[in-house]
């Protein structure tokens, strides 16, 4: 990889020359002129692979605030109360929330230097190793090829709720959701970025209008008037034993909200991959990282709260909606406790308003598993033909090759399937926690660089609040829930439900295979190529930089022309615009 160290630094490790336009040679190299650890750079100047920096600050930020906001935080909060109790789910979701953060504000300092198209599988590249780019890379894009068609079931099934699947075969739902969300994305994006827009702004409304309604009925304004407080952390109580008695019991219970904190999570990174399509991404980025930490407090901390004061843990509708309901508003702990105040209107609309949710995030996910793969080309580890762009600056090759793969969301149409594919997606969730490491662990190599080649914090758009400390702290929680997330096929107890027998190896194998796959893919990356981890004086920091510095200086032109023309009146910019 190519140096431009500005204050010193080995003299013999320098950039190839810019190449022609269109031309895929694209190396670092030494004073020999032999590629340097054979690694494909992206100078970001060839027109054909360029992606369009077509969406807007309001865009980016309400996909922020929006766009991990799904069926893992209105369904799956219901099976963690119920299986552990509402202090667990309280610590759990606040901790892995701020991680979360940590791994956000990482991802942010390095966007923000330089917001590469490739997006963080670039910044494993450059600043840490090729082997860990092209594994991050794969795995990334296993976990959204696999998570695409599992999301198109789930809408399917949601539609049950109206329809049922006996008078229309739930494959034509599978195919016109399929449909809808290849044309959305092919359209360019500008109409993803509005569509998502909106759909993040719905179901940002629908979650304070959850959060209030909770609140209200926790202070007695329902049908029933039952002003409960916290009255079910007395009892049965705050904290539930799971498999042990006494506080190992309860400690089990906790570590198992742990990773269904986690799980609610994933995908906060989505904004790491629009990078590369943001407008003024350096003034953008650092806007989103902070509303991400308020919507980890109010959306995901305070959801949690108030559903833990409505619903006791041992409650007969949460158990049933829990371990008998697969999926809709059935399954909401929020409907059991709309249910149980009284109301019985609403579970129509939430379920509604679940179909939605699935459907954005169907949406989202082609959309990332597209980019990722294209950024895969763009790094040199995939098909060239994977990065070429049309005139709307969509990778259609990569939409195409995802979409199609996508097609496997019709086994589910059948039922003897259900089972191995549910198998297939707890073997990719572990890449989720993966790319959080990975991340965590590129901030680490990149700060050491920026650092060692004299880049100073004056001139850095935005620095994680907590450092390298924060960073630290992440990491090694990551790599905890990593290695125990299927903790409980290590408790041997005969209490254990469902006659599950003493070691579930079916769950052993798909929960850890993601780990070796991993990690074999790195080994076997630098074994083929013969690749060496970058040292803090050979990460290149500054290739590309100088086509990210003229954007901005146009893009920051251009809107200085039309600082006059301000959008809206008095109140859009009093009230409205200072968020986006």
């Amino acid at each position: 990889m190519g140096l431009i160290n500005r204050k010193g630094g080995d003299p013999s490790i320098q950039p190839s020359p810019s190449p022609p336009l269109g031309s895929d040679e694209k190396y670092a190299h030494d004073d020999n002129g032999e590629a340097v650890h054979g690694h494909h750079l992206d100078d970001m100047r060839d027109p054909t692979t360029r992606l369009h920096r077509g969406l807007k600050a309001r865009q980016v930020t309400m996909i922020a605030i929006g766009g991990a906001i799904g069926t893992g935080l209105i369904i799956g909060t219901g099976a963690a109360l119920a299986k552990a109790g509402p202090l667990s789910i309280l610590i759990s979701y606040s901790i892995v929330g701020f991680v979360v953060y940590m791994v956000m504000c990482a991802l942010g300092e390095m966007a923000t230097w330089l917001p590469l198209e490739s997006g963080f599988t670039g910044y494993a590249a450059r600043f840490c190793d090729p082997a860990l780019g092209f594994s991050l890379g794969y795995t990334y894009w296993f976990k959204y090829i696999i998570v695409t068609p599992n999301q198109l079931t789930a809408g399917a099934l949601v539609i049950q709720y109206w329809v049922d699947r006996d008078k229309v075969n739930p494959g034509v739902f599978i195919a016109v959701f399929l449909v809808a969300i290849v044309l959305i994305n092919y359209l360019g994006i500008r109409f993803f970025g509005e569509l998502e827009f909106w759909l993040s702004s719905v179901k940002v409304l629908t979650i304070c209008g959850l959060i209030l309604l909770s609140l209200i009925l926790m202070l007695g304004g329902g049908p029933d008037h039952d002003r409960k407080g916290f009255r079910y952390w007395k009892h049965p109580g705050a904290m539930k034993t799971v498999y042990k008695t006494g506080d190992a019991g309860r400690f089990i219970g906790l570590w198992s909200t742990f990773v269904t904190a986690t799980f609610a999570y994933l995908g906060t990174e989505l904004v790491g991959v629009t990078v590369g399509e943001a407008q003024n991404p350096r003034k953008v980025i650092p806007q989103a990282i902070k509303l991400t930490f308020w919507r980890i407090v109010v959306f995901y901390i305070l959801s949690v709260l108030l559903i833990g004061t409505l619903v006791p843990y041992d409650s007969p509708s949460l158990v049933f909606a829990t371990t008998k309901a697969t999926t809709g508003a059935s399954a909401s702990p929020f409907v059991v406790a709309i249910i149980e105040s009284g109301i019985q209107t609403l579970p129509g609309f939430i379920n509604a308003c679940i179909l939605l949710f699935v459907f954005s995030a169907a949406n989202s996910d082609l959309y990332i598993a597209t980019r990722t793969l294209y950024g895969l080309a763009k790094e040199g580890n995939s098909l060239s033909i994977f990065a070429r762009t049309d005139r709307r600056g969509v990778p259609i090759y990569a939409l195409g090759l995802s979409a199609f793969i996508a097609l496997i969301a019709f086994l589910n149409v059948a039922d003897d399937s259900k089972k191995i594919f549910t198998y297939f997606v707890n073997l990719v969730t572990i890449f989720g926690l993966l790319t959080w490491i990975s991340i965590l662990v590129a901030h680490i190599y990149f700060v050491k660089a920026r650092r060692a080649q004299g880049v100073d914090e004056s001139q850095m758009h935005y620095v994680a609040p907590f450092g390298l400390v924060g960073t630290y702290f992440a990491l090694c929680f990551c790599i905890v829930i990593s290695i125990f997330k299927n903790y409980d096929v290590f408790v041997h107890d005969n209490t254990r439900e469902h006659g599950l027998e003493k070691f579930d190896y079916k769950n052993f194998i798909t929960g850890y295979l993601g780990i070796p796959l991993y990690l074999i893919m790195i080994f076997g990356y630098k074994l083929v190529t013969r690749t060496k981890g970058w040292t803090p004086l050979t990460a290149d920091l500054f290739t590309g930089k100088d086509v990210i510095d003229r954007e901005e200086e146009e893009f920051l032109a251009q809107k200085a022309t039309t600082r006059k023309r301000k959008p809206g009146g008095w109140f859009y910019r009093h009230f409205v615009s200072w968020l986006f």
